[in-house]
């Protein structure tokens, strides 16, 4: 059976219901070589976050991908509680984030090799992040614009590398076509399958041909950023990747959210249901049918995330 990994154990990948594949519930800016995990109450926390996911789990959300990566405020543990308080699956990620100028990498990154690298996140995979018992569903990486840097190159090579190891599917935070184009590169070099890639920001890029001839290739376009001021960029996206026969390589979220440790009450929290209250309606209204609708808000990223190989032995029930 194919599942996805929530922070409470596997579920059936099939019956994962309507997914929002990219977003955040907390997220530490701090930039400090810590997790940044115990920066914040919970309990505050918690009374801002749970009535965005109680109203996206009203409107039809069923599962959610926290995309926050370690040393940006990743809280396993945190997740968990909010997935139990809210009844929303709820999955969490494995990785580091090499945007942002690499800002966010811990130090110790500068020193290790991708296998090195590539060990860290496998470990979390087998045995859980940290003593929560909580474990990944995918891996999130970052990578800055333009030729990826030695750096960046080293992030990728460790992601395939864990994805080959682990089934996990590749998320990379990814705004320009020259580094996306050396992904793709570097995960051929390394035996990966682009259908384990995902294009995270995709809509990043104007330019509908190569967009088209990345997601022929087997990547995965992720357009994320959903917010109201959006809604016809996004709905022009999907139709014409629907046009060009490619409506099975597209994703939709909203890159939402999120607590913001170090802000007053989390600073303001972004939520979860443009895609549901917008953009499905005014794609049914240029001559999407549900099937189609369903597609892309369920059977897409259950197919992009969903891991074959059995899970780790330890993983709850």
């Amino acid at each position: 059976m194919a599942f996805l990994m929530t922070v409470q154990g596997p579920i059936d990948a099939a019956r994962a219901g309507f997914i929002l594949p990219h977003e955040h519930l907390v997220v530490d800016f701090s930039g400090e070589d810590v997790p940044g995990t115990l920066r914040f109450h919970e309990d505050q926390a918690s009374s801002v976050i749970l009535p965005h996911l109680d109203e996206a789990k009203r409107r039809g959300v069923t599962t959610l991908f926290e995309c926050t990566p370690a040393y940006l405020g990743r809280a396993p543990s945190f997740l968990r509680r909010l997935s139990k308080q809210s009844g929303m699956h709820v999955v969490t990620n494995t990785g580091y984030y090499g945007a942002a100028q690499d800002k966010f990498l811990p130090r110790v990154v500068w020193e290790l090799s991708p296998e090195q690298i590539a060990f860290r996140w496998i470990q979390e995979w087998k045995q859980g992040i940290g003593d929560s018992n909580v474990f990944p569903g995918f891996i999130k990486i970052g990578v800055d614009p333009g030729r990826l840097s030695e750096v960046d190159e080293r992030l990728v090579r460790a992601a395939a590398l864990t994805c080959r190891a682990t089934g996990l599917t590749i998320a990379s935070h990814t705004t320009d076509r020259l580094s996306m184009e050396h992904q793709i590169a570097l995960l051929i070099e390394e035996g990966v399958s682009s259908n384990r890639f995902v294009w995270v920001h995709a809509q990043s890029v104007r330019d509908t041909q190569f967009l088209v001839d990345v997601a022929r290739r087997g990547v995965w376009l992720e357009f994320d950023g959903i917010q109201e001021s959006t809604v016809e960029e996004h709905v022009s996206l999907v139709r014409d990747i629907r046009d060009a026969g490619l409506l099975d390589r597209v994703l939709l979220s909203h890159d939402a959210g999120w607590y913001s440790v170090g802000e007053p009450n989390g600073g303001t929290f972004r939520g979860f249901t443009t895609l549901i209250e917008k953009v499905l309606p005014a794609l049914r209204q240029i001559g999407f049918h549900e099937e189609a609708l369903q597609q892309l808000c369920r059977t897409n990223p259950a197919r992009a995330f969903a891991i074959d190989a059995a899970p780790p032995l330890g993983v709850p029930a």
